[in-house]
């Protein structure tokens, strides 16, 4: 009982969301995915967004939330669950595990669209383009052969000399088209020479400088 309380008590974070309630399954299922394409996490059911606990209403959310796994979410998203009696009144604990080798999860929405999300902080946004290109690249048997020309020395030697770059950033500074530069982005980030941050906001790319997959020459 007390690691429930303990996970209560750390709020709602990357890693933690709390519903008070399941009313419509394609809701969670949009939980369900953010979790299992970002770094896994919890729901708590029954638990209100100031941590106080209510209680599930009644075994029908569970089936709700299996409905989400299942037949809202492409591929089905795999959970365990816990139920925590507290006086009186129950909270579902659900339990989605990182997902990396099967990436993108998707959600199906009721006009035959499929959207994939990820969790950053405390919400679930939607993952921006570019981030499916990576996991559908991370899925795929194809090589990775990087060119060292004066393109990519460009992104290098800015990468040494700023925290950061952003796509467009990058098309700017190597004169490439929008499509280019992202094949770009995507074979240094299969080679572990860079890597992606996300936010609510945007999405950019850190050097890797523990990496030695790649040491340019002088």
């Amino acid at each position: 009982m007390s690691f429930l309380f303990e996970l209560i008590s750390q709020g709602e974070h990357q890693q933690l969301d709390f519903k008070f309630e399941i009313s419509d399954s394609r809701k969670i299922a949009k939980s369900l995915v953010a979790f299992a394409n970002t770094d896994g996490g919890r729901l708590l059911i029954g638990v209100k967004d100031n941590g106080k606990i209510a209680g599930i209403r009644s075994d029908e959310e569970f089936y709700m939330i299996e409905a989400a796994a299942s037949m809202y979410c492409d591929p089905p998203v795999p959970f365990e669950y816990k139920t925590w009696p507290v006086s009186g009144k129950d909270v579902l604990e659900i339990i989605v595990s990182p997902q990396s080798n099967r990436r993108p999860f998707r959600v199906k929405l009721a006009s035959g669209k499929q959207e994939a999300y990820v969790r950053v902080h405390d919400q679930n946004i939607l993952a921006p383009r570019f981030l499916i290109r990576y996991w559908l690249r991370q899925q795929s048997s194809k090589e990775v052969k990087l060119a060292y020309t004066q393109k990519e020395k460009k992104l290098f030697d800015y990468l040494n000399d700023h925290e950061s770059i952003r796509l467009d950033q990058l098309t700017r500074l190597v004169h490439l088209p929008n499509r280019l530069a992202e094949e770009m982005l995507l074979d240094f980030l299969m080679l572990d020479i860079i890597r992606l941050r996300i936010s609510e906001t945007a999405l950019d790319f850190t050097l890797n400088k523990e990496s030695r997959a790649f040491q340019p020459k002088e």
